[in-house]
């Protein structure tokens, strides 16, 4: 069987029929691309199943950011289309949203196995657990549920709404890493959703590390990104002193006592922060402590 063409037409109906197997480089998340590319459709996709081999993949966003849907479709060696919609929604009369499908057994197979579940997965998705390019999958993420730019009061700031802990916790772990800015993530009570936000300095160095020239992304949050990259922090404005890290002895009581509560008290901290080191802790996000080293006996 002839080779696919990489780049097919777009066809005009959905083709579910097996296609030629695909370069084994295909979701590759050690490609900067393909990791972008499954951070977007961990956010933003919906994977769905049917009957048989029936099933497929979906993304709808704005028409505006079509171009990052052509580029998936590139980079995907399977026929897929793009189809435009207007409807009328809460926000607008008419919205012009635009959605790619992707119908391919093989392909819906991949994605579930790197980490796509079928359904509703706004709460299980999870960062990869294969090797993959730490800042695309978190910019792809970014470009899906996040929001980059100045407030109101002109600050800059980098922010990601989410619902899963694990993706929450992930984007901390890695932001205190590449910027030092430690958050503590919560859900809000109105709806119970992680609302995650980085501003001034962090958000500067976080926009610069991510949005890096050259990467995959929708343009209008690359160009938002790069606008930060010029903020200078007003004269006179104080700087926050660093929060309070955790020290080996606290994180062995916190270990021993299993109890966020009376680890709260015995610690002189939050609840709140017990509960978020001692799940990091349990997780594997973030080191355990060595081991208490032992008093030798007295002679």
């Amino acid at each position: 069987m002839a080779a696919q063409d990489p780049n097919p037409p777009t066809p005009a109906l959905f083709d579910i029929d097996a296609p030629t197997p695909p370069p084994t480089s295909f979701m590759d998340l050690q490609d900067p691309r393909y990791a972008c590319m499954f951070g977007f459709l961990q956010a933003d996709g919906h994977l769905s199943s049917g009957p048989g081999r029936k099933g497929r993949l979906t993304v709808e966003i704005g028409a505006r950011d079509v171009e990052i849907l052509r580029e998936f479709q590139r980079l995907t060696p399977y026929n897929s289309s793009i189809n435009t919609r207007t409807r009328s929604t809460n926000f607008a009369a008419e919205h012009h949203s635009v959605t790619w499908a992707l119908c391919a057994l093989e392909a819906r197979t991949i994605l579930n196995n790197i980490g796509l579940p079928y359904g509703r997965k706004s709460t299980r998705i999870t960062p990869p657990r294969i090797e993959f390019s730490r800042p695309d999958y978190l910019r792809g993420v970014l470009d899906a549920d996040g929001s980059v730019g100045f407030t109101g009061q002109g600050l800059p700031f980098v922010s990601l709404t989410t619902a899963s802990t694990a993706v929450g916790a992930y984007l901390c772990h890695y932001a205190k890493n590449v910027t030092g800015a430690e958050r503590q993530i919560r859900r809000n009570e109105r709806d119970g959703i992680y609302n995650i936000v980085y501003t001034k300095e962090a958000a500067v160095e976080l926009a610069a590390h991510l949005y890096y020239p050259g990467c995959l992304a929708l343009e209008r949050k690359r160009a938002s990104a790069a606008s930060l990259a010029a903020w200078q922090r007003p004269a006179g404005m104080r700087i926050r002193p660093p929060g309070r890290r955790w020290k080996p002895s606290e994180d062995r009581v916190l270990l021993r006592l299993g109890d966020t509560a009376r680890a709260a008290v015995e610690l002189g901290r939050t609840e709140s922060s017990c509960a978020i080191r001692l799940w990091r802790l349990r997780t594997g996000l973030v080191a355990l402590p060595p081991h208490e080293p032992k008093t030798p006996p007295e002679p």
